[in-house]
């Protein structure tokens, strides 16, 4: 990355987590994937159970592997070949996970977290639940606000992830939110974090990286 550039989204995201940390959150900033993988790994005990929410950026990170090979149980959903039924209760096994490791949709200048969901295992997870919860978010979803965090939310990264998955909803064909109304609607609730909720021991971890969507 240009070093001019590098220097702008580290102020930017330093600033943010600033704002995450006077709002109750735990936030740190990692220059890249390597840094913030180190720092999950500070968290991480080989008997843990390991809720992955569906997200693009954990997987980025390469860390799944990593932990596939301390033998850590996971509760991975996107695993390849998993039947309807055992998809369900891994969805619910993340809830209650030691460790739960996602993503957030946006993060704010304000210092809050906005996530968008269709089923909403990913954001309950985030609420209440887990023994720990760490979210990782690239410079590329840091916004100004709520109302920003909602229009990206549903204009950039819902329409990349419904054509990544091939769901037939009106953003997948033209690239923008139209309020749909379709069965296959993957908009469905929205939660913002304005505090870290009170029982949930929460890490934010900001990358100087683009990651996800």
């Amino acid at each position: 990355m240009d070093p001019n550039k590098q220097w702008w989204v580290e102020e930017k995201a330093k600033k943010a987590v600033e704002k995450l940390e006077s709002h109750d959150f735990k936030a740190v900033f990692a220059k890249n994937k390597e840094e913030a993988v180190a720092e999950i790994w500070k968290h991480v005990t080989p008997q843990q159970r390991v809720g992955v929410g569906g997200s693009i950026t954990i997987r980025e990170l390469g860390i799944l592997e990593r932990l596939e090979a301390q033998g850590n149980v996971l509760y991975n959903h996107w695993k390849a070949g998993l039947p309807k039924e055992e998809i369900l209760q891994i969805r619910k096994a993340q809830m209650t996970s030691d460790l739960f490791l996602s993503s957030a949709n946006a993060v704010t200048m304000n210092g809050e977290l906005v996530n968008i969901d269709g089923i909403g295992n990913r954001i309950n997870s985030s609420v209440f639940g887990p023994g720990k919860v760490i979210l990782v978010a690239g410079f590329n979803k840091i916004v100004e606000d709520v109302p920003e965090a909602i229009r990206r939310i549903k204009n950039v990264s819902a329409p990349l992830n419904a054509r990544r998955l091939n769901i037939d909803v009106p953003c997948a064909k033209i690239g923008k939110c139209v309020d749909c109304n379709s069965p296959n609607r993957i908009c469905r609730a929205i939660v913002i974090h304005e505090r870290r909720p009170s029982l949930t021991d929460m890490l934010i971890i900001l990358v100087g990286e683009e990651l996800g969507f």
